[in-house]
């Protein structure tokens, strides 16, 4: 067994963040929703039963973003100072595109891919009456900065 991700007592463990130093840092992710064009075409002219898909989807990432260390139990409560939910909309893929910021000890890449993946699983849930077989894709980290660190950019 692998314990390299234990502590000396053989219990998982957060990361000693106390003696880092502030530092402003920015994270953005990304996700994309595949569906068929008739369901694009009904979340455009909002005809989904369930409400203003984008609206909904947009909060949800936020309120994610929010609650990350409630769901991804290493990870810590930060105070976050910035989440911003976009979407780019095509014939048949939703994109989605989070940014979230903080000054803090450690970074906000958790919070981001949170924050669109809870977003993809909102939209997923309000269209599912009219498609069930909507693929999630392509989750990933796209930017991050700040730390000892410093920038990270994927390749497009």
């Amino acid at each position: 067994m692998d314990l390299t991700h234990f502590n000396e007592q053989g219990r998982a463990h957060m990361v000693d963040v106390s003696e880092k130093a502030p530092t402003h840092r920015v994270a953005r992710a990304t996700a994309t929703v595949h569906m068929a064009a008739e369901t694009m075409a009904r979340i455009r002219q909002g005809r989904i039963g369930k409400g203003d898909v984008l609206a909904v989807a947009q909060v949800a990432g936020i309120m994610a973003a929010k609650k990350n260390s409630d769901l991804v139990p290493m990870c810590h409560p930060l105070l976050l100072t910035k989440v911003d939910i976009t979407f780019e909309l095509e014939d048949t893929a939703l994109h989605i595109c989070s940014e979230v910021r903080c000054t803090g000890e450690t970074g906000v890449e958790m919070e981001a891919l949170t924050a669109v993946s809870v977003a993809a699983l909102t939209v997923y849930d309000m269209c599912k009456a009219v498609q069930r077989d909507m693929t999630i894709t392509d989750i990933r980290l796209l930017y991050k900065e700040g730390g000892k660190s410093g920038v990270y950019e994927a390749e497009v």
